[in-house]
């Protein structure tokens, strides 16, 4: 099947399974196996990936749209799952790209961003400028979304790492969602690390307030105060930011390890990895390690792991690195 010789009919038909594997994948009941599903159809054709990339963009505006009575919904014009879904879509992309009228009208409600950019950082370190003219660095693997409401300005931030420098606006809030969280702040500098569950937020200058989505309420952030949260946390764990952290040496294109057990360096490392290390067991994870390494060469630093501390690498069934400890030598006699 190639692009050209494709139908009206194919093409509808793909722009609906990207749409139901959209769906399917964001369900909290999605299996193993659907997933595994997805992953083949996703890489089968090229179209395939495109139109679930631009249902992606479209999820991403559409998370945040007021939530509608489906029930008087389904009186007014009644249809499937499938096609309200298909529906929602092609409708969120007319208000945004098509028809600015209504894109104008649903701004003014509050329903939709007056404008939209995506941001993602892939070999190396970038710097780019929100509509709104505040400043973003993103750091290695990075990918972001920004969305301007006429009450809001809001980043969404899917994984990575990224510094800002936010412009001051009282009657337009800024906000940066991050795993089950957010972050509320009018005009400061701060830096957000998101990797796989974990949250870290570090505040330089201003003030900003955090809050999971699982309670009500904010806890309020100074200068100098970093937050961090997990899954399931239903508030963040808030303390000084040690004068000698080296968690912002990414802004100068260097990972710093300051004598870290491994079981709390490798999340700063498998960041930067397509495959993350594992650790075999807990006393693997004790072991320390530190030094300076430039972002593009973390592949090398974990090859070059056994060379330095007492470990071996292995590989699991999943083809991820493992790091083992070597057995010390019991003394004879």
């Amino acid at each position: 099947m190639t692009e050209q010789s494709l139908s009206e009919a194919e093409y509808d038909a793909i722009t609906d399974a990207a749409a139901q594997w959209c769906m399917r994948l964001h369900a909290c009941d999605c299996t193993t196996v659907e997933r595994q599903a997805f992953e083949q159809w996703h890489n089968a054709h090229p179209l395939h990936a495109f139109e679930y990339a631009a249902m992606l963009e479209i999820w991403d505006v559409a998370d945040h749209l007021p939530r509608v009575d489906t029930a008087s919904l389904a009186a007014v014009a009644p249809f499937t799952p499938r096609s309200r879904l298909r529906r929602y879509a092609v409708a969120a992309a007319v208000c945004l790209l098509a028809l600015p009228l209504a894109a104008f009208t649903g701004w003014k409600a509050g329903w939709l961003p007056s404008s939209y950019q995506h941001f993602e950082a892939v070999n190396g370190l970038r710097q780019v400028t929100l509509d709104d003219g505040s400043q973003v660095e993103l750091n290695l693997g990075t990918e972001l979304v920004y969305s301007n409401y006429k009450d809001q300005r809001q980043v969404t931030l899917r994984k990575g790492e990224a510094f800002f420098k936010i412009s001051h606006d009282t009657e337009h809030p800024f906000v940066v969602r991050a795993g089950e969280g957010r972050i509320r702040v009018t005009g400061t500098q701060f830096n957000v690390w998101k990797y796989e569950d974990q949250v870290r937020v570090m505040l330089l200058e201003g003030s900003v307030q955090i809050a999971s989505d699982k309670v009500h309420g904010a806890e309020p952030l100074s200068p100098g105060m970093q937050a961090s949260y997990n899954r399931g946390d239903t508030s963040p764990h808030v303390k000084p930011i040690d004068p000698n952290d080296t968690a912002l040496a990414w802004r100068n294109g260097k990972l710093i390890l300051d004598n870290l057990a491994l079981a709390d360096a490798l999340p700063l490392i498998n960041r930067y990895l397509n495959k993350p290390v594992m650790l075999a067991d807990a006393g693997t994870g004790a072991i320390r390690i530190g030094g300076i390494y430039n972002l593009n060469e973390v592949n090398n630093l974990v090859l070059s792991l056994p060379k330095v501390l007492p470990v071996y690498l292995t590989q699991n069934q999943d083809g991820n690195p493992v790091l083992n400890s070597i057995p010390r030598k019991t003394p004879k006699g």
